[in-house]
């Protein structure tokens, strides 16, 4: 594992928790694999997380553990948890590979003074995710929070947050700071339906944004487990003298 991955995941914006978290099962994968580095430079990292599948419907069949690495308590949940880690690894790996890592974005940055709109976007969006992680009964007060901390990894991508409902069903949350564009809807529903393909039965979503365009209100009204939800910032000031 690169040492600079943890600089990452703090540039990230993820919870010190989390990044000590997310390094640990990144080791213990390549306690049992070997360097993740050396798979992914090979390409044969895909094999690696093709052995850490799991799904709804093995569970259900009581299939033996598929990977290489023991798992104590509930097997899909294990499996799930270290197959993120490599795949947020290999998002990593790839940024350093384009040479598109963010210490070298803001270096860039800094020596010509410029403002980047996608990465001031993308800090708001990391701070709306911070802060609904710590105050997800505001957003309904029957959920919780069943990614571990940071984004599931699906096929399609990264759900920005992932709960299970009062209702037992897995609910995709998916968050845009400022408007939406029409984009969003084929993106939170590429999500769900990995959910299904994994075994999920019953899966919602979730569009959080200060505004939505047009064609994404529309599209919601034929979606009847997807819903837009509208947030706001307001301000506090207190006089120091």
């Amino acid at each position: 594992m690169k040492a600079q991955y943890r600089d990452w995941l703090i540039a990230e914006g993820y919870a010190e928790n989390t990044c000590v978290a997310q390094i640990h099962r990144v080791q213990k994968v390549e306690t049992h694999y070997g360097s993740l580095d050396e798979a992914f430079g090979l390409g044969k990292l895909e094999d690696v997380l093709a052995s850490l599948n799991y799904s709804t419907s093995d569970e259900r069949s009581d299939k033996e553990n598929p990977s290489r690495i023991p798992i104590n308590g509930n097997l899909r949940n294990g499996l799930q948890s270290y197959k993120n880690a490599v795949q947020r690894y290999a998002r990593f790996l790839r940024e350093i590979q384009a040479g598109s890592s963010l210490t070298a974005a803001n270096e860039r940055l800094e020596t010509t003074g410029q403002t980047k709109p996608e990465r001031q976007r993308f800090s708001l969006e990391r701070d709306m995710q911070t802060a609904i992680r710590q105050n997800i009964s505001l957003l309904d007060a029957g959920f919780e929070i069943v990614d571990d901390g940071a984004e599931r990894a699906v096929t399609s991508g990264f759900i920005d947050i992932l709960c299970r409902g009062a209702d037992g069903s897995l609910v995709v949350v998916e968050l845009k700071a400022g408007k939406t564009d029409s984009k969003v809807v084929a993106q939170i529903l590429g999500y769900m339906g990995d959910l299904v393909d994994e075994g999920e039965e019953a899966v919602r979503g979730i569009i959080v944004a200060h505004e939505f365009d047009r064609r994404t209100i529309s599209a919601s009204k034929a979606v009847p487990n997807l819903t837009l939800v509208r947030y706001s910032v307001s301000f506090a000031f207190e006089a120091l003298s």
